[in-house]
């Protein structure tokens, strides 16, 4: 129980961490740890219902601080807006990739660093293309659609690059800190 309070304290510590990085201006489009959190999160957290709140409040934390830097002019749109309610849904089930590892190892790791942002990326333009929400609208066409995709690829790019370093940061630090307790132990 102690190592769960552990992983739950970083947890918290990585929300609150990567609700700021997500912040910060000028970040490449895309380049934010919140897919990775929650690849983690569904990895480790065995109350699964927990491991979905990890990523939505780190986007609401994010989201609320988009807004109050927006409200004081110092950032050019807000954290809230129609539609959101999507981004969120699709982010908590991100979790689902990390629910799946059985095994943690660098080449489970890759996978669902991989397959989660392209997961996202698919649906979440496609549910763009197709309307659903306050988006902008495209022709309802194979080109439309194809438009749509090609507008969301830079954001796509910069997720799947930090979705891959914020994993291998998460996993990486999880495995040396779980070898180091565990030299301490034997130790012991």
């Amino acid at each position: 129980m102690k190592s769960n309070k552990k992983l739950i304290w970083s947890l918290i510590v990585m929300v609150v961490v990567a609700a700021i990085y997500r912040v910060i201006p000028d970040r490449p489009l895309g380049f934010a740890p919140q897919l990775a959190i929650a690849l983690f999160s569904g990895a480790m957290i065995q109350d699964k219902k927990l491991a979905f709140l990890f990523p939505i409040v780190s986007m609401l934390l994010s989201d609320v601080l988009y807004e109050g830097l927006f409200a004081a002019g110092w950032a050019p749109y807000g954290g809230f807006y129609g539609g959101m309610w999507i981004n969120y849904l699709l982010f908590a089930s991100v979790t689902v990739f990390g629910m799946l590892i059985r095994k943690i190892n660098v080449k489970n790791v890759v996978a669902i660093s991989l397959a989660g942002p392209t997961y996202f990326f698919l649906v979440s333009n496609f549910l763009t293309w197709a309307g659903v929400g306050d988006w902008i609208e495209y022709p309802k066409t194979w080109e439309g659609l194809m438009a749509c995709y090609a507008a969301g690829l830079p954001f796509y790019k910069g997720s799947l690059i930090a979705t891959l370093g914020f994993s291998a940061l998460f996993f990486g630090t999880w495995y040396l800190v779980g070898k180091k307790e565990t030299k301490t132990v034997v130790a012991a």
